[in-house]
């Protein structure tokens, strides 16, 4: 840190927040956080994706002002397969006559809605987990590890559609089958890091103060856990929306007239030779949207992971 030339000047914001010997635990985090930031945008890729996902999120917040139709009502007689360009229609129109564009807009919630329920739902699974395997050792570990690599040797989207089979098609059900899919690898995470800092003198001074395992479970080993499971969760973003639009494809997610992505391109299936914006529009959105999430993944493993980063 630059010492400043006459130190009864105040420190500038930039050095407060550099500063080595913080005065509160504020200005540590506050620290922390300015310096995990400078990392991640010094990733000029990374900052696309935040702006891809940014814009994901804007989009999806004002879709009822930006779509210019209605998502679910076409109109057949005037409004059938048009090209993209052709009067309103900015990106087409499908087979029911209805706005490809406002279709995508509106389409955006529900992915948001997916990638968001599916990480609040697996990621918690997986840490609880994966720390409980990696702390207690033994039998338990050998138990919940063997639960886990039953899940792990199936692919994820079999095991998908096998359990919307079960439960039947529709939107609630995609996302709970991709939850009950998708917990395994954080499970795996958590007890790798859980391994590397069971034995540390950290975690036996606090055992030596008394504290039960389940405390040091929660408040000491989970949070040093958190940063490696936000960049796999962020990482795996991409492939959550990409299962998705699979069983949306097979007719086992989104059910019509919902505008989902992998529905979109299953209906336009018929039409890829001559009317090729139809599927060519939503497969789009999903690319951009999956290149954004596995940007945004590279630059927060980059910006969090000290190894990677080189502190």
């Amino acid at each position: 840190m630059t010492v400043p030339a006459n130190p009864s000047q105040p420190m500038s914001r930039r050095e407060w927040l550099l500063s080595d010997r913080p005065q509160s635990r504020l200005q540590a985090r506050l620290g922390r956080t300015y310096v995990t930031w400078r990392q991640f945008t010094a990733n000029r890729l990374a900052v696309v994706g935040l702006l891809i996902i940014v814009a994901l999120l804007f989009i999806a917040a004002f879709a009822d002002v930006l779509a210019t139709h209605n998502p679910v009502v076409g109109d057949l007689r005037n409004a059938r397969l048009l090209p993209p360009g052709t009067g309103e229609f900015w990106l087409g129109s499908d087979d029911q006559g209805r706005d490809i564009y406002s279709r995508l807009i509106y389409g955006s919630r529900l992915t948001l809605l997916v990638v968001v329920l599916v990480a609040v739902i697996s990621a918690p699974v997986g840490l609880i987990v994966g720390t409980v395997s990696g702390y207690a050792g033994g039998w338990v570990d050998a138990t919940l590890m063997r639960i886990t690599d039953i899940f792990l040797a199936f692919p994820k989207l079999v095991l998908a559609l096998a359990f919307v089979a079960a439960l039947g098609p529709g939107i609630q059900n995609a996302i709970i089958a991709i939850a009950i899919t998708s917990w395994p690898p954080y499970a795996r995470i958590a007890r790798a890091e859980t391994l590397t800092v069971r034995r540390s003198d950290y975690i036996s001074a606090v055992k030596l103060m008394g504290a039960s395992p389940l405390r040091i479970i929660v408040r000491h080993v989970m949070p040093l856990c958190i940063s490696s499971l936000i960049v796999r969760v962020t990482l795996d973003m991409a492939g959550i929306i990409l299962t998705a639009a699979g069983l949306g494809f097979l007719g086992l997610g989104a059910q019509p007239p919902l505008p989902e992505w992998g529905a979109m391109i299953a209906s336009g299936r018929r039409f890829i030779l001559d009317q090729w914006w139809v599927a060519a529009m939503p497969g789009i959105a999903i690319l951009i949207v999956s290149l954004g999430f596995n940007l945004l993944g590279d630059g927060l493993r980059d910006a969090l992971d000290p190894k990677e980063s080189g502190q």
